[in-house]
C-alpha cells in the first residue's frame, strides 16, 4: 500500500520528534516567574491567542542566503532561530547568524534580532523586531495557511548609524513535512522592495 502524503507527514514528524522532544531553552529554576519554553510539552500551556503561531515554537537551525544590488553577495549564512512564550498572549522572538565561506566554515557572528509576535483578535499579526544594526521594524500580517505566515513593515525606525532600510515583507512557512523556510524582501540604501535573505531551517529543539 503507497504511503499517502499526510502519513508520511505524521511518520516524519514522529522521528524527528525522536531527536527534538527532550530538548528546550535554558532553564531558569529561581525565576519567580514562569520561564520561557521553545518546547510545548513542557513549561506553561500556550496561550490560545497563540494557536495560530504553534507550529512556529521551537529552535531551529539552518542555513541561507543573503544577496542584494549594494553588497557583493550573495553570500552563504548559518542561523539559528527561537520562538518561545511564557504563557501570554504573544511569542518571543530570537535570531542570530554567523557568515559562512564556500566550503561551509565559519567567517564571524553575523546579524541579530529580537521581537515578539502579537496574534490579534482580528487574525492578523503584529510582529515587532528590533535589529542589532540599529533599526527597529513593525510589521503586519496574517497566515495564509496554518503552516505560512506573510507579514510587511507598517513602520521602521533607525537610529542615525543604521543603513537607509525603508520597508520589508517576510514569507515564513513549514516545508517538507515540518522544516521551516522563510523569504525577505528589503527595501534600503535607495533601492526598491526586493530580495535580500532566504534560510532552510531544521527543528532541533521543541
Amino acid at each position: 500500500m503507497t504511503e499517502s502524503s499526510g502519513d508520511a507527514a505524521m511518520r516524519a514528524a514522529a522521528e524527528r520528534a525522536e531527536t527534538t522532544r527532550h530538548r528546550n531553552i535554558p532553564w531558569w529554576d529561581d525565576l519567580p516567574v514562569p520561564n520561557d519554553t521553545a518546547n510545548l510539552r513542557e513549561g506553561p500551556d500556550l496561550h490560545p491567542a497563540c494557536l495560530p503561531l504553534l507550529p512556529l515554537v521551537g529552535v531551529w537551525r539552518g542555513e541561507g542566503e543573503v544577496v542584494y544590488p549594494t553588497i557583493e553577495g550573495p553570500f552563504r549564512f548559518g542561523q539559528q532561530l527561537t520562538v518561545s512564550h511564557d504563557g501570554r498572549p504573544f511569542v518571543q522572538h530570537e535570531a542570530r547568524a554567523w557568515l559562512l565561506d564556500a566550503d561551509g566554515r565559519i567567517i564571524r557572528p553575523a546579524a541579530r534580532e529580537v521581537g515578539w509576535w502579537r496574534p490579534q483578535p482580528d487574525e492578523t499579526i503584529e510582529l515587532l523586531l528590533a535589529h542589532s544594526s540599529g533599526i527597529v521594524e513593525i510589521f503586519l500580517g496574517e497566515p495564509r495557511t496554518q503552516t505560512s505566515w506573510e507579514l510587511a513593515t507598517d513602520a521602521v525606525i533607525r537610529t542615525a548609524s543604521a543603513k537607509d532600510v525603508t520597508g520589508a515583507k517576510r514569507l515564513y512557512g513549514l516545508v517538507n513535512n515540518g522544516d521551516l523556510a522563510y523569504v525577505e524582501e528589503r527595501a534600503m540604501m535607495g533601492q526598491q522592495l526586493q530580495p535580500h535573505t532566504s534560510a532552510y531551517l531544521r527543528r532541533v529543539a521543541g
